[in-house]
């Protein structure tokens, strides 16, 4: 049962926000999809989940329809930041109130776990959602997604808000729910760094295209940064991907994507170093080069 878009395109007032989207996201993995500010991520996701029509393309989960489909619905949850003032509606409903509709809506929803995690985030569920800081609407989405049950259950910045403790909590509550169900989840997330573990795929946005798609594993392992003098960086990296070029007096800096069969060449004087998820992200998003004198 895979969930499928191909061609998406989304457009508003004549600005296109999504270009040409098509990615398949298989059962049993945890995805991580990152961009900067603007990329497309939300927007994305909730035409992935039938929250927001595309302007052309199609989505499809196990080959039939998402869009109007109730028996496609029922098996996604896209739990996203809560905006809890007047406009919304949400100002005046209480906790509890918000998480038995929720309980109605997905059919597979589990009381029991619904408990443990109230408790386990110390959530005062006779609360109004407008009286909650930021990090308990973040409780409040993530006790929806976990508790809905969803074969596909996507977080839109879940951990915003969180302390250090509350977003620990959260991690290992998404491991433990993953490996005892075999649920695929997508989380979407400006802390990189921190989830970066347990993202056995990452999909990167950038200005509304899909720029890469891959096993984060796989991604690190042809990611390297290269530094020393320009000259022998010039020489070692020749012919290869290169991105986010730093260059300090005759000292450079480059991140390499390297392709099969590719490598660099360490037998000239340089530095060959590992590179982070959130490192190579910033190379293949950010400024493209950097100089100083």
């Amino acid at each position: 049962m895979s969930l499928t878009c191909q061609h998406i395109t989304k457009a508003y007032g004549g600005r296109e926000v999504l270009r040409d989207i098509s990615l398949t996201l298989e059962p049993g993995r945890i995805y991580g999809l990152i961009g900067r500010n603007g990329a497309g991520k939300t927007t994305l996701l909730s035409i992935l989940t039938a929250q927001n029509p595309a302007t052309g393309g199609t989505v499809s989960l196990d080959g039939q329809p998402v869009w109007e489909n109730r028996k496609s619905l029922e098996k996604l949850c896209f739990s996203r930041e809560l905006t809890a003032n007047a406009e919304s509606g949400l100002a005046a409903m209480k906790v509890k109130e918000y998480l038995r509709i929720a309980s109605i809506y997905y059919p597979g929803w589990d009381k029991e776990m619904e408990k443990r995690l109230v408790e386990l985030f110390q959530l005062n569920t006779k609360k109004k959602l407008a009286k909650l800081s930021k990090g308990m609407l973040s409780m409040v989405t993530i006790i929806v997604a976990m508790c809905s049950k969803a074969p596909y259950t996507i977080l839109d910045e879940p951990v915003a808000g969180l302390d250090v403790v509350a977003r620990e909590q959260f991690y290992k509550l998404l491991l433990e729910e993953y490996t005892e169900t075999g649920r695929t989840f997508v989380v979407s997330t400006h802390i990189i760094e921190e989830a970066s573990d347990i993202l056995e795929e990452v999909i990167v946005l950038h200005e509304g295209k899909l720029l890469l798609m891959e096993e984060t594993q796989a991604l690190l392992d042809r990611v390297r940064h290269v530094s020393g003098k320009a000259e022998e960086v010039d020489a070692a990296t020749a012919g290869l991907e290169l991105h986010h070029t730093e260059t300090v007096g005759r000292s450079k800096g480059v991140t390499v994507f390297l392709q099969p069969g590719q490598s660099v060449d360490e037998t000239r004087d340089v530095s060959v170093q590992p590179v982070s998820l959130q490192r190579a992200f910033v190379a293949l998003c950010g400024e493209e080069e950097r100089h100083e004198a």
